[in-house]
């Protein structure tokens, strides 16, 4: 099945599985419990936002480019976290504002960020190396 699939059939796959995770991890309860909540899911976001800048640009000088991009932008949201206007403050009171920019500055954010930008980098990779093959086989078998 899967060596069917186009990459962005794939990358939309990989969303479908991320997302989800991203949002239990705020409601897991068990082993290693505090680590899901506070910081599991600043890596599935991460991941998230990698998989879908790649689904908007899905070529491969983005590979690199896109956990890059997603690293920074995530570290000044952190950063703006800091920062209480009312506009600012007005969008964090709605469920939206609060997932996409946070309420609260964490230092441990940062690591956590880069963990989830590794990882969605290795996962850019892994599609992109599954769509090379499936190319190279459609043109052994043309």
């Amino acid at each position: 099945m899967l060596q069917k699939a186009t990459l962005r059939q794939l990358t939309i796959l990989s969303l479908i599985i991320v997302t989800p995770l991203g949002f239990l991890s705020k409601y897991y309860k068990g082993p290693g419990d505090w680590w899901f909540n506070d910081y599991g899911g600043g890596v599935l976001y991460e991941i998230f936002w990698c998989l879908f800048v790649f689904l908007l640009i899905p070529n491969r000088p983005a590979l690199v480019k896109i956990p890059i991009w997603v690293f920074i932008v995530t570290c000044i949201l952190e950063i703006l976290q800091l920062w209480h206007p009312p506009f600012l403050q007005a969008i964090r009171a709605q469920l939206w504002g609060k997932l996409l920019l946070g309420t609260t500055f964490v230092w441990w954010d940062f690591p956590h960020y880069a963990i989830g930008s590794l990882v969605g980098w290795l996962w850019l990779r892994q599609l992109w190396r599954l769509h090379v093959a499936k190319k190279r086989q459609n043109e052994k078998t043309s």
